[in-house]
């Protein structure tokens, strides 16, 4: 499995490449290790550099996140994303008899793994601080990778497969935000401590 190509097809060509990686088999280390943690540190590290490196300005003044509480918001950001891409994965495999659709973990890990990919490559808006809302564009095409995901992958029925999606979608936004909760406690409040 080439990377870049996979994000490719995966951008360009869903339906047709959910179709290959359905035939594949992959084991969860190679998965991680070979396309997780890759993707998954793009908007960690852009992140870092927009706003600890770059900044971003507002009322005639640029603000920097301090190095240190960067780093941490980095590290911590990129530790709960791979732990979600699991969490994700149990997720999924949980709901798919529910739906009609067939417990095969290591199908649902498939899905967990290389739906977010949209959103992981749109993090590279980060690195500049006015163009971070852009991310968001990657977050919503990822849940379409997500839909035209899962139904093949976990053998639900056309029927039950918008049912489906919009659950798991449903547990996809809950762990996002407590995931960027989390990160954002790592970054220190400009206010000063309580009031």
């Amino acid at each position: 499995m080439n990377l870049v190509d996979r994000a490719k097809k995966l951008l360009l060509q869903p339906k047709a490449e959910w179709a290959v990686i359905k035939a594949e088999t992959h084991t969860v280390a190679d998965l991680y290790t070979k396309y997780v943690m890759i993707l998954a540190a793009i908007p960690a590290v852009a992140a870092f550099i927009g706003f600890s490196v770059v900044g971003y300005s507002g009322m005639g003044t640029t603000y920097r996140v301090p190095m240190g509480a960067g780093v941490a918001n980095m590290v911590l950001s990129y530790a709960l994303t791979l732990g979600s891409v699991y969490l994700m994965a149990l997720v999924i495999d949980g709901l798919a008899p529910s739906f009609g659709g067939e417990k095969n973990f290591a199908q649902a890990f498939k899905v967990a793994a290389f739906f977010p990919t949209a959103a992981w490559v749109a993090g590279v808006f980060s690195i500049l601080p006015v163009l971070a809302i852009l991310a968001v564009l990657g977050s919503l095409y990822s849940l379409y990778l997500l839909y035209t995901g899962l139904s093949p992958l976990m053998e639900v029925p056309e029927d039950k497969a918008i049912g489906y999606t919009v659950v798991v979608i449903i547990v996809a936004i809950v762990v996002m935000v407590v995931i960027s909760t989390v990160a954002a406690l790592a970054i220190p409040s400009q206010f000063g401590r309580g009031f």
